[in-house]
């Protein structure tokens, strides 16, 4: 797309406001969170839908039917700011019902097309991100970190029910994620309401009843210096059960040394997931207003989308702007869960991991550690 169609889009969406960067680049970036360059990207993905099925009353102002740039640059403003389908529309010139058509066909459009850019990762990729772990954080055979977070909405008086009502008395759908050291979702699971225990909802996904039969999480073994064995696993906060393959915490009241330098690693590492969940709320800011009245068939697929956004400005090398992540906590109300269930098998692997850190610590000091004693 020539470079004047850029600054048409930039010069549309921004008319209306005054604290844009006063850089082209960063400007276009800072209402449509991507590059032009990813813009573009975006566009070749779903241009073939988006010409394919034209639907009646894509027009603008003048009459003109919307190009797919246009198309694009709507959807992208709507879900980047989270602003009403009227103020996003009055930005391009359109009505509300064109935001609501063009958004949606966009969500249809790359949920399809998109789908490559959020997948588990081939055995190279996953040897390269356990590597990255190790390195870091000094966890062996560590394949990721999982967070969740809520989506708030309000239903019609008609929807509301217990069963989507959460602890904090909101109205909520549940997200959760495993990510890799680059920030990118390698897994997510969505949908579900926002009430339940985040325990139940690992049970109810996917990635558990594949973990759960053997089928992921299941590379190669480590052994440490004792000669215990390691295998692939996650790290979680305290919300989520012990279990062989996701390791959590340990409690915190008397713990050893060793557990307590466990936990300082663990908690580094299971910061990426929460810093992603960040970047990801803060880049889509219609996942972090209230959504007024959502179809709850739809949302899932919304969410979906903004996940495949967030994974294509990682895979694309998109710098973000520094203050596009959400300056507080991602799930900012909520208290933190604690599960007491633990396996055995999960407490053996803990402990192992444990002694592996006070075994290689003086060998290899792990980036979090060497960055502590340099800030003591």
């Amino acid at each position: 797309m020539p470079g004047q169609n850029h600054d048409c889009l930039f010069s549309m969406s921004s008319s209306r406001r005054s604290t844009i960067p006063s850089d082209e680049e960063e400007g276009f970036k800072y209402f449509f969170r991507v590059s032009m360059k990813t813009f573009d990207y975006i566009c070749s993905l779903v241009r073939e839908d988006l010409v394919s099925r034209p639907p009646s009353g894509l027009i603008n102002i003048e009459g003109r039917l919307l190009s797919v740039e246009k198309q694009v640059a709507i959807a992208l403003r709507r879900l980047a700011s989270g602003e009403s389908q009227v103020s996003v529309g009055a930005s391009f010139g359109v009505g509300q019902s064109t935001v609501s058509q063009v958004t949606w066909r966009f969500i249809e459009a790359l949920e399809e097309r998109a789908k490559h850019h959020l997948r588990w990762p081939d055995s190279n990729r996953m040897e390269e991100i356990k590597a990255k772990f190790e390195a870091s954080f000094g966890l062996p055979n560590c394949c990721g970190a999982i967070d969740a977070t809520h989506v708030v909405m309000t239903l019609p008086a008609v929807e509301t029910s217990d069963d989507w009502c959460d602890q904090e008395n909101n109205y909520s759908m549940f997200l959760q994620g495993i990510v890799d050291d680059e920030l990118r979702f390698l897994d997510i699971v969505t949908g579900w309401p926002g009430g339940m225990p985040i325990y139940r909802l690992l049970k109810c996904s996917g990635f558990y009843k594949l973990c759960d039969g053997g089928h992921r999480l299941n590379g190669d073994a480590r052994t440490n210096a004792e000669g215990a064995r390691i295998r692939e696993f996650i790290v979680g906060g305290a919300g989520y059960s012990l279990l062989p393959w996701l390791i959590t915490p340990y409690e915190s009241d008397e713990i050893s040394a060793a557990a307590s330098d466990f936990n300082m690693a663990h908690e580094a590492a299971r910061a990426l997931a929460v810093k992603a969940f960040s970047q990801l709320k803060g880049s889509w800011r219609i996942l972090n207003k209230v959504m007024w009245r959502p179809d709850k068939q739809k949302l899932p697929s919304i969410i979906l989308v903004c996940c495949l956004l967030h994974n294509i400005i990682v895979d694309n090398g998109d710098n973000l702007r520094p203050d596009v992540a959400l300056s507080g906590y991602h799930d900012l109300g909520y208290l933190q869960q604690c599960c007491k269930h633990t396996d055995p098998l999960g407490r053996t692997m803990r402990d192992n991991l444990a002694k592996h850190l006070q075994l290689t610590k003086q060998k290899v000091l792990p980036n979090y550690l060497m960055s502590a004693q340099l800030q003591s």
